[in-house]
């Protein structure tokens, strides 16, 4: 495959490997305005956003030309804790030979954040669609969940080489396994298979992962995922039968004995992504509420919804409710915890709120990108 050519869109800004890095991924190819996915014909390239949050407002460099996906979690983007690397799923590709329908792709970018300015330098083929991802605290290996193949991949990080070790069978590809989340520990991982409706847990053993069998109970189609920093709750969020209906954050308890799903927390309609903070205290979700529905269904809202919760125990309550911009796909706390970072789909914004205790606040600050936000992801500090 050839490289992607890159271009840099905005200022010829430095990336530093010491920054408070936040990337979003950009694609131009699927519109969900008039809900439902459309491809576009004839769209321009997708792209990346980097966000540097050790000033605000952020540093902002566009990245032309990075296939990535909105189907599937907004978690198919992943960066290195030491702000090196970051992994990009391409996750879909219009379908050739059916226009107006897509396909899943089987690539991963591997982009070096320390060249100036960022570039792509190697891809890595993955079993079909390739979506959520996580990197190990000790950036030591990524795991990418598969989901038209029903797998998940660990991938090898060796420097700036990156490489598929090992491949494991999670479920049937129907089940579809949408994202995985590791351990702080670095010893397991738990999968969200969406279609199933359950969580799936792996362990890693001697740079090996397995399989367990064990599966934890959740409340609707579980999507994205999550463990806390301290490794003793494991959250995820899952749809049900559609906005106006209530929908729920899971939490499981990892430390019980033996561990097991704990607390249902109902958060409002259609999650689409949520996000734990660094210290671990808050988790902020996106919801849909109507917003992704075609403007002639009764049922269609302007705006989408910010949910923070705060940690409560072994369990999280809600704090706060706001309005948010509409379809918001991704969220994400910058890396020292202070801002949240939301992206607003159809209008291509990022909008970026202050941290302030248990609430939040919207600054006011919007980022345009050169496509719609569809993915979003800070790096994890160790």
């Amino acid at each position: 495959m050839k490289t992607v050519a890159i271009t840099l869109l905005a200022c010829a800004l430095a990336v530093s490997a010491s920054g408070q890095l936040v990337l979003s991924g950009n694609e131009a190819k699927i519109d969900l305005a008039s809900g439902t996915a459309v491809v576009l014909p004839d769209a321009p390239p997708d792209s990346l956003s980097i966000l540097d949050f050790s000033t605000f407002p952020p540093k902002v460099t566009h990245l032309d030309n990075v296939r990535n996906s909105v189907i599937g979690p907004p978690s198919n983007i992943a960066i290195t804790p030491d702000e090196r690397l970051a992994l990009v799923a391409s996750s879909t590709l219009p379908d050739p030979g059916n226009p107006g329908q897509w396909i899943p792709d089987n690539v991963i970018h591997v982009l070096d954040l320390t060249a100036e300015p960022p570039a792509i330098i190697g891809h890595i083929q993955t079993d079909p669609q390739p979506s959520g991802m996580s990197i190990a605290r000790d950036g030591s290996f990524a795991l990418v969940a598969n989901r038209a193949a029903g797998t998940v991949s660990m991938l090898s990080i060796d420097g700036k080489n990156v490489a598929v070790s090992q491949t494991v069978n999670v479920c049937e590809p129907e089940d579809q396994v949408s994202d995985v989340a590791i351990s702080p520990d670095g010893a397991m991982a738990v999968a969200s298979v969406n279609a199933g409706g359950y969580l799936a847990v792996l362990t890693i053993e001697n740079g090996r992962l397995a399989l367990t069998g064990r599966k934890f109970s959740v409340c609707g189609l579980p999507y994205r995922c999550v463990i806390s920093p301290d490794g003793a709750l494991a959250l995820t969020a899952g749809s049900g039968q559609g906005f106006p209906d209530e929908d729920t954050l899971t939490v499981v308890d990892l430390k019980s004995d033996p561990p097991r799903t704990v607390d249902y927390v109902p958060i409002g309609s259609g999650p689409e992504s949520f996000e734990i903070s660094p210290d671990g205290r808050l988790v902020a979700a996106v919801l849909m509420e109507g917003s992704n529905l075609a403007k002639d269904d009764p049922r269609h809202e302007e705006h989408g919804k910010l949910t923070v919760l705060a940690r409560r125990g072994n369990t999280f309550e809600v704090v706060q409710t706001l309005p948010t911009g509409p379809i918001p796909e991704g969220v994400a706390f910058s890396p020292d915890g202070k801002y949240l970072i939301v992206q607003c789909h159809p209008i291509r914004q990022l909008w970026l709120y202050r941290v302030d205790g248990e609430k939040v606040a919207d600054t006011g600050e919007r980022i345009s990108v050169p496509a719609m936000p569809s993915s979003l992801r800070a790096a994890e500090k160790p």
